[in-house]
């Protein structure tokens, strides 16, 4: 596999495991011995609550990601959509999964984000803007407040 990684890219993701989870902790809503969970700082206008599934280990994208690593961000996905629609109550959710340049990759770390989604809300036709402190603690105490005690996410 060729890798699209800058050798000086920094991985932001990796950079957050590295300081200890101390980088923006009011992001992460769940985070066990192979992936975590956190609230996206770049938030979409009519979709606020974008989650972001991340295994821990660094695997550019779906080419270098173990398989055993399928079934962990799987119910990963599925427990941060349901605390989406438990939270916000959202009509539908969407994931994506972006890799390599063409296929709209900007972060050289694999992850699925979890959209929340509303009939009409424009999600493919808007563009993203970094959150403010304030809005991304609100989002994440909603979700908390939902997020399964008794079902792990990588359980």
């Amino acid at each position: 596999m060729r890798s699209h990684e800058p050798p000086d890219d920094g991985c932001p993701f990796c950079r957050y495991r590295s300081t200890g989870w101390t980088e923006f902790p009011m992001e992460e809503l769940h985070r066990d011995p192979e992936v975590f969970v956190k609230l996206n700082p770049k938030q979409w206008p009519n979709n606020r609550g974008d989650l972001l599934v991340i295994p821990i280990e660094h695997h550019e994208n779906v080419y270098e990601l173990p398989s055993e690593l399928g079934t962990p961000i799987q119910r990963a996905v599925q427990v941060a959509a349901s605390a989406l629609e438990d939270a916000l109550g959202c009509d539908g959710l969407s994931t994506r999964q972006h890799n390599e340049p063409a296929g709209n990759q900007d972060v050289w770390h694999s992850h699925v984000r979890v959209f929340p989604r509303w009939s009409d809300d424009g999600l493919y036709g808007s563009r993203g803007g970094l959150a403010d402190a304030t809005e991304l603690r609100q989002l994440a105490e909603r979700l908390r407040a939902v997020w399964p005690a008794d079902r792990s996410a990588g359980a």
